[in-house]
């Protein structure tokens, strides 16, 4: 299933001016209650752009943080002429395992599913994530995921598949934006603000997350010169992260 709209990169997408008013309207996210976090990214660097203050808040308050990546991230950068599919994973799977410790968490668990095939894999995602959750479940158990509407396939496949997962268990349902920002407006019909909630972040929280996402080299910054491997995550976009609070859907 291909997810719609798609993204388009060679347009700079909202501005985070049009964003950040709109988040700070919305109602806050409460953490009561909660007993144990599960944080399903994609691709690594997913679970901290989306979620990385939300894992940071959980474990000041001792609650325990599973992560689990879907796919090694091995198709950020197709054609490129530095690193092959296999280097990439190996990169992107280094530099999650040093964001997960820059907050405090152990290596995420790994799915291994292939980098852009996701929704063709989604019913093996479902069930391994069923297992996971069964696993950490309990009362006051969440799952934050990728939205299903977030406009990137291995994203709303991966949101899907949390979302059947968690139906099956005692865990609740939490999913955060990430390719959003870039082609929605505040007013796009698909953004229901009824079920945005606003996490706020404090000052502390704000700087580890931006140290766990400096850890994305191979995100962030330029594998070369060539035009293949150019970052996926230029200052432009790191900004609708960095910020003072995260977005989340109930």
């Amino acid at each position: 299933m291909v997810a719609e709209p798609m993204i388009d990169l060679a347009v700079r997408g909202t501005p985070e001016d049009f964003w950040s008013p709109w988040r700070h309207r919305r109602r806050e996210l409460s953490l009561a209650g909660w007993r144990h976090l599960v944080v399903v990214a994609p691709h690594p660097d997913d679970e901290i752009l989306g979620a990385g203050g939300l894992i940071a808040l959980a474990r000041s308050s001792d609650v325990p943080v599973t992560v689990v990546t879907v796919t090694d991230g091995e198709a950020s950068h197709p054609g490129s002429p530095t690193c092959s599919p296999t280097e990439l994973a190996d990169l992107r799977v280094e530099e999650s395992r040093r964001a997960a410790a820059e907050l405090g968490i152990g290596p995420p668990i790994r799915l291994r599913i292939g980098d852009g095939a996701v929704a063709a894999q989604q019913a093996a995602v479902t069930d391994a994530l069923a297992e996971i959750l069964t696993a950490c479940g309990r009362i006051g158990a969440w799952c934050a995921t990728t939205w299903r509407r977030d406009g990137h396939p291995d994203h709303e496949a991966v949101g899907r598949a949390a979302a059947a997962a968690c139906a099956g268990t005692a865990t609740r349902l939490l999913e955060f934006p990430v390719w959003m920002w870039h082609w929605a407006t505040p007013e796009h019909p698909l953004v229901l603000v009824t079920r945005v909630r606003t996490l706020t972040l404090p000052e502390a929280v704000i700087n580890a997350k931006s140290r766990a996402i400096a850890h994305f080299r191979s995100q962030t910054s330029a594998l070369s010169e060539d035009p293949a491997d150019q970052p996926i995550l230029p200052p432009h976009l790191l900004d609708r992260f960095t910020g003072s609070t995260e977005t989340f859907f109930l």
